[in-house]
């Protein structure tokens, strides 16, 4: 389990820490499973701003009574491309339909693995359709004004990044 680093903050950020676990369990799961790869993750932060880190991002909604948040996972170009490579074995040279398809389904997966282990601690998600963005230099904004937290995972291809926002 990783330590949030988030102690004296609101009851809001104590929750949002709640929920690092499921995401970065699902998240490793999918890349060592499905894409033979190791993604390490760095000590989580709580990001400042909406730019994105990454050239292709999918941002998908999940909803409870009792709370609300999302979800985005941003590729570097490069990491994206290799990972598709080895989950599907073919070579991509680009930023293509077929890589914008393999995020959406990357998210998906994950967000279906955490709203699992989420639904083991009283939670019962729905979730919504994935919205893909492309382009260097694109945001992510998230729909709720809770901090968000950034987990940035490094892989052998390079690294990639995952963001919460969740508020009750």
């Amino acid at each position: 389990m990783i330590a949030v680093p988030l102690a004296n903050q609101s009851a809001t950020n104590s929750m949002q820490a709640l929920f690092i676990n499921p995401f970065l369990h699902a998240i490793q799961d999918v890349m060592t499973t499905m894409a033979r790869i190791d993604a390490t993750p760095d000590k989580p932060t709580l990001k400042r701003d909406s730019h994105a880190f990454g050239d292709v991002t999918v941002l998908i909604g999940l909803s409870d009574k009792q709370a609300q948040g999302s979800l985005a996972i941003s590729f570097h170009e490069s990491v994206i491309l290799d990972i598709t490579r080895r989950m599907i074995g073919e070579r991509q040279s680009q930023l293509n339909d077929t890589i914008t398809d393999m995020v959406g389904e990357i998210t998906n997966i994950v967000s279906g693995g955490a709203k699992r282990a989420l639904s083991e601690q009283g939670y019962d998600f729905d979730l919504a359709i994935p919205g893909v963005i492309t382009g260097k230099g694109h945001e992510i904004r998230h729909p709720h004004s809770s901090k968000t937290i950034l987990l940035t995972f490094t892989t052998e291809a390079g690294r990639f990044f995952v963001e919460i926002n969740f508020r009750e």
